[in-house]
């Protein structure tokens, strides 16, 4: 079980990483409205995620 965990968390960050990606790339060149609610929306994921993982009994 520890290795699903440390496995969603990892995908946690990775998404996270993604969206602020996405945010910067969408920033650097002249913005864009689905730039920005994608990255967003990715970040959010990520960090839903991540809770709901933190909040799991293990």
């Amino acid at each position: 079980m520890k290795l699903y965990h440390r496995s969603v968390m990892i995908f946690c960050a990775v998404v996270v990483c993604l969206g602020a990606a996405l945010l910067v790339k969408t920033a650097l060149l002249g913005g864009g409205v689905i730039g920005f609610i994608s990255g967003g929306l990715f970040i959010a994921l990520g960090v839903a995620r991540f809770t709901l993982e933190r909040k799991r009994p293990h």
